[in-house]
């Protein structure tokens, strides 16, 4: 038989996949998979599980939200062969099944598992020592993700982002750093900064770039100057959600490599989860790493 490991986050979103398990296992079983199922105890545990039990299997499912998903990968990228990974949506916001058009709905991403295309998806290399799916970022507003807690997500999913992300409007900080990007090299003042593969973060989408590819070898690259006034930062916000002219503070780039060099250590996000704190980062892009599931008549 056929064999999967099933891992699942029950506190994810509403901690509704309890009410959907066992009809997400019977399809599973149907689909003539002989299943070990884990239930994740804490942070990294979806990652050693993946990394322990992915070896033996055909395909990995995961069942959570995007930093399941990211804890599982960073376990599949210790083995050898990689299975084919599977994703089950099921967290507040879900950025990454939205760029790959994967139902939130939890019987339907199950079915997409077992009757699904292998899609081969970029991952990203954070100092040669982790590894995120969508996205690396520093600065305003990216402490929110892992400091908001599991419940005031649940109960109120992505608007939790933002009702904590206006609490640290007065407290943004700006950082002394110096990027290189291939050709191009900035230095100066930075409130923000992303690497992404994702045409959605933090539930919107086209922040980076409207032609997102999420298997090009490239990252879109979102840097943002320290305003020096109320008025240049609404001229950032502006342009940011409602398209209006690009301003100097706002740099867009594509690349496959960055190196970022802060004057002091600086606090990371990747996939919404606590990165570590980095004097000096190097992001490079792996190009089609792993082969996720996904309807095949969606187009990228």
């Amino acid at each position: 038989m056929k064999k999967m490991l099933f891992i699942f986050n029950p506190r994810s979103g509403k901690a509704q996949i309890k009410n959907k398990l066992m009809e997400i296992l019977d399809i599973f079983a149907k689909s003539g998979y002989e299943l070990i199922v884990h239930v994740t105890q804490g942070p990294r545990d979806a990652t050693q599980a993946a990394a322990t039990l992915g070896k033996s299997v055909d395909l990995v499912v995961c069942s959570g939200g995007d930093g399941t998903l990211n804890e599982t990968i960073n376990g599949l990228m210790e083995l050898e062969k990689i299975p084919i990974l599977g994703y089950i949506p099921a967290g507040s916001t879900n950025d990454f099944a939205t760029s790959l058009k994967i139902s939130r709905n939890m019987i339907t991403a199950a079915q997409t598992v077992v009757s699904g295309v292998p899609y081969p998806i970029d991952i990203g290399c954070f100092c040669r020592e982790r590894h995120f799916v969508y996205i690396a970022a520093f600065g305003a507003f990216t402490e929110v993700a892992y400091l908001t807690s599991q419940d005031f997500k649940n109960v109120l999913g992505h608007q939790a982002y933002f009702m904590e992300g206006m609490k640290s409007l007065t407290s943004i900080k700006s950082y002394v750093l110096r990027v290189e990007c291939d050709s191009v090299v900035l230095e100066g003042d930075f409130i923000f900064g992303m690497i992404t593969n994702t045409i959605s973060v933090g539930g919107f989408k086209g922040l980076v770039a409207q032609d997102v590819a999420l298997n090009d070898g490239e990252f879109e690259v979102l840097l943002i100057r320290t305003p020096k006034t109320p008025l240049d930062f609404t001229n950032i916000i502006n342009y940011m959600f409602l398209k209006e002219e690009p301003n100097e503070y706002v740099h867009k780039l594509r690349t496959s490599c960055i190196k970022i060099f802060p004057e002091e250590p600086i606090d990371w996000v990747l996939d919404g989860e606590f990165g570590g704190s980095r004097r000096e980062v190097e992001i490079f892009n792996l190009k089609k790493q792993i082969k996720i599931l996904r309807n095949p008549q969606k187009k990228q």
